[in-house]
């Protein structure tokens, strides 16, 4: 099971790395945009369009591994008080709601995009590229998201037991 919960998680570390290097990919985008814009008063059609598309991607992706990292916002001024099992049943209950957000996001989300692909969308601007790709950014996603937060609560039920043996 700890290897499932470690596989999980590796998938998630890869899928945030490569959220986080979206970022390099944004800054020239954005660069070049205004270097043509200001310098050359020749603005370009994509370039704009072409950085949010990319945002989509890096904060959704980024979202399952930062969960492991408990970098959310995170309201703790009760939990971090607990101790013991009660410290274990909150973060289940936590990890729990979670889940059960995640995997309904993904189910409702999946329909969507599978349109979205049936239909070649794109996204009607002057640019006009295919959109249909970034639909199953979203379904993705929040599987990984709804797997890490399993995850987390197995690491919890199951990791933190020893925790409790040593507190007694």
């Amino acid at each position: 099971m700890k290897q499932i919960c470690s596989l999980i998680t590796g998938i998630n570390r890869v899928l945030f790395l490569a959220a986080a290097a979206l970022i390099f990919a944004v800054v020239p985008m954005l660069l070049f945009e205004v270097v043509a814009r200001y310098a050359f008063d020749s603005p370009t059609v994509w370039a704009m369009e072409a950085s949010t598309l990319v945002f989509g991607p890096h904060f959704l992706f980024a979202g399952p591994y930062l969960l492991h990292l408990k970098g959310h916002v995170a309201v703790d001024i009760f939990s971090e008080k607990l101790h013991g099992r009660a410290k274990i049943a909150s973060e289940v209950f936590s990890y729990l709601v979670v889940a059960i957000f995640a995997g309904v996001f993904a189910m409702v989300s999946w329909p969507l995009a599978m349109n979205s692909f049936g239909m070649a969308e794109t996204s009607f601007s002057a640019w006009n590229p295919p959109i249909w790709w970034l639909k199953f950014v979203v379904p993705l996603s929040f599987a990984m998201l709804f797997a890490q937060a399993i995850a987390e609560i197995l690491q919890a039920v199951f990791f933190s037991e020893n925790e409790i043996g040593a507190d007694a």
